[in-house]
């Protein structure tokens, strides 16, 4: 049974679609990334996916429909966004309080050897600190329960790069166990790329890429070619071309990497640029990359 199967899954607010039709499967054990532009429909999807709002269309979240059995389905899922939520005035070991009084499986021991693992004291006060800080108190809270489904909204936008990297190192050494399922969404997803198993793009309220990563690194490849090369290489019809430092450097869709390597450097793009190609300009080209 797949984590996440949602099948003509629509949401509007007003005349505005937020999500338009989408159908996605996103199995048990796996790191997906979804990505788009701000109003692309992410945190729509997202917050169908917890139950927090009503949808049209088909969806189940380890089996269940998350509108109207969330009750039941929040034992088995956790969520963190970009929005702290704890209060400001509260303690961190009154957090733990609350979040063991209400979650039937905060294992509090866990939580606590994550929290000794950083300079975060027990006494402290939400508000004493850092952004950083609390970044690192709703991971150890998520990482001690026991959850098969994580949500992450942007969860580590505003922190410098050096939680930023911490923030995945725990969550890939410390809670990753390849039975749990996570979703996350953020806009620096270079940080991302050597994480995620799976990578989506989502545009206008619709899934205009979707593949594993393994096909990403097969099916994309980014050359930089050299200045003779160039007319030759356009034949080929790239999916996209950009210029750095006076040099072209062209994104291509199924071509084989021997025939490329004659035409300049190549190597595997970033997502970034693959987003740009797919999503960025909206031309005829990047639409036609999209389908």
């Amino acid at each position: 049974m797949p984590c996440i199967e949602a099948r003509g899954l629509r949401k509007t607010f007003g005349k505005t679609v937020a999500v338009d039709g989408v159908d996605l499967r996103v199995e048990e054990g796996r790191i997906l990334g979804l990505i788009g532009p701000n109003g692309a429909g992410k945190t729509t999807a997202l917050n169908a996916i917890l139950g927090l709002t009503p949808y049209q269309g088909e969806l189940r979240v380890l089996g269940r429909d998350p509108w109207t059995a969330r009750d039941q389905l929040m034992r088995d899922v956790c969520f963190i966004a970009d929005v702290a939520v704890l209060p400001r005035w509260i303690r961190v070991s009154q957090a733990l309080d609350y979040v063991a009084g209400v979650h039937p499986r905060l294992d509090r021991a866990k939580a606590e050897g994550f929290l000794a693992k950083t300079t975060i004291r027990n006494t402290s006060k939400v508000r004493e600190l850092s952004k950083g800080m609390v970044a690192q108190l709703h991971l150890a809270l998520v990482m001690a329960i026991d959850a098969k489904l994580l949500v992450l909204d942007e969860p580590t936008l505003g922190l410098d790069i050096l939680y930023r990297k911490q923030f995945y190192d725990s969550l890939l050494n410390d809670y990753f166990d390849r039975s749990r399922t996570i979703v996350v969404t953020t806009h620096q997803v270079e940080e991302i790329q050597d994480v995620l198993t799976d990578l989506m793009f989502i545009n206008h309220g619709r899934i205009v890429l979707n593949c594993s990563m393994e096909e990403f690194e097969s099916r994309y490849a980014e050359v930089t070619v050299n200045p003779a090369q160039v007319a030759a290489a356009r034949a080929l019809r790239p999916m996209h071309e950009r210029q750095v430092f006076g040099r072209s450097i062209l994104l291509f869709d199924r071509v084989d990497r021997e025939q490329l390597s004659n035409l300049g450097e190549v190597r595997t793009p970033s997502i970034a640029d693959l987003f740009v190609a797919v999503v960025g300009n909206q031309s005829g080209q990047a639409q036609g990359a999209a389908t």
